[in-house]
């Protein structure tokens, strides 16, 4: 029988004013001496900052259950493991409310939330852009944060309202997300839903996103560890996804190896964009001409509906990848306010993309533009709209 460690036994309260980090953290701990069972989070709203997460303990969320971040960056130690460079951390944070390193066998379950307090660390009253609240430059803390952890699972819970990236994986292997919802205030610029960074044997399936920033994220941050690896093994499977930005990135310039992921059953929605493989110059390293190998990517049964760009693989010229190509797009039907777009650099030709039963309707100058790229095919793609034709050279 499972063992199972309740909170509320090691002094945590459920009102929503009372800091339960370290009672909740001695339940984690004891679970893990004892060898593994469940820490168990019953109703009501429980203040907390950084936890740390360990093998074989499932942290698991009630129903009713809320673990609510506290809006106190003091209650966020840095997140730091050998061989991480943590101070390089995108959004100058390396904060979150769950952190694992090294951890095997944990999980995240149950129907209950766990909340970022995310409007609290914003200037809610300015406006960026004319749509996203105004950032500080301090650091946000994210919702989860795992190094290096290996067969773990994610199951039910909804992450609402990080104030960065909701999780950041690196160099995970063997997870599974499934069934959670992420819901988020879309004015919170950076608020990205999953960015799997150099992990590996991933599953995301039967979930929900409504983000600010992308939803689903592939990269491989070499400047960020000691240690490299690719990106590569990762199936997404029914899913909504509802972004301000995009609803799908696969890499920077400035990658690694991204590689042999398959992405499935989706619908993507938003203002803005929906599956991007964008390369500008701005986002390089200092020194660098562009590193990412990003190849064999696959999209299948995806409907899209944006108001710019639904799909775009562009590499800006000074940019030059060792690959970008090996990339399918089949079953999609689309409206949108621009055209697909696959253009390359002087330096970077994109090979091999293929669009199948595609059908798009778009209110742009053209449906399609196809600037320096090779081996791009065509087979059963329908144009509609006033700028139903197509740009190439």
């Amino acid at each position: 029988m499972q063992q199972v460690f309740d909170i509320s036994g090691y002094g945590a309260r459920a009102d929503g004013k009372t800091l339960n980090t370290a009672a909740i953290q001695q339940a984690i701990d004891a679970c893990h001496a004892a060898g593994g069972g469940r820490v168990l989070c019953g109703p009501g709203d429980f203040l907390t900052g950084a936890l740390d997460l360990k093998s074989r303990v499932d942290l698991h969320l009630s129903a009713g259950c809320r673990l609510v971040g506290s809006t106190s960056r003091s209650d966020y130690p840095d997140f730091i493991a050998p061989g991480f460079r943590n101070e390089l951390a995108p959004e100058k944070s390396s904060k979150s409310i769950l952190r694992a390193f090294g951890a095997e066998d944990f999980s995240i379950t149950g129907p209950g939330e766990i909340n970022g307090s995310g409007p609290a660390f914003y200037d809610t009253k300015s406006v960026l852009w004319e749509r996203f609240y105004c950032k500080p430059d301090l650091p946000r803390p994210r919702i989860l944060m795992a190094y290096k952890c290996r067969n773990f699972r994610i199951e039910d819970a909804s992450f609402n309202d990080s104030p960065c990236w909701t999780f950041w994986l690196m160099q995970c292997q063997g997870v599974g997300i499934h069934r959670i919802k992420m819901r988020a205030d879309q004015k919170m610029i950076n608020n990205d839903g999953i960015d799997l960074d150099m992990c590996r044997d991933v599953t995301i399936s039967d979930s929900f996103f409504k983000t600010s920033d992308d939803c689903i994220v592939l990269r491989a941050m070499r400047n960020l560890y000691e240690e490299e690896g690719p990106c590569e093994n990762v199936t997404v499977n029914n899913c909504v996804l509802d972004s301000w930005c995009q609803g799908i990135r696969i890499g920077c310039p400035g990658d690694g190896v991204i590689r042999n992921s398959v992405f499935n059953n989706l619908v993507i929605t938003g203002p803005c964009n929906g599956i991007v493989f964008n390369n500008p110059r701005r986002y390089l390293p200092k020194g660098s001409s562009g590193s990412a190998d990003i190849r064999n990517i696959l999209f299948s049964n995806v409907i899209i509906d944006c108001k710019n760009t639904p799909i775009s693989m562009d590499v800006e010229d000074g940019v030059a990848l060792p690959h970008l190509g090996g990339v399918s797009f089949s079953d999609f039907r689309i409206r949108s306010g621009g055209p697909i777009v696959i253009q390359g650099s002087r330096e970077t030709i994109i090979r091999d993309v293929s669009f199948s039963n595609v059908r798009i309707e778009t209110a742009g100058d053209e449906a399609f533009v196809c600037h320096r790229c090779q081996g791009v095919k065509f087979s059963n793609v329908e144009l509609s709209g006033p700028g139903a034709g197509m740009v190439s050279h």
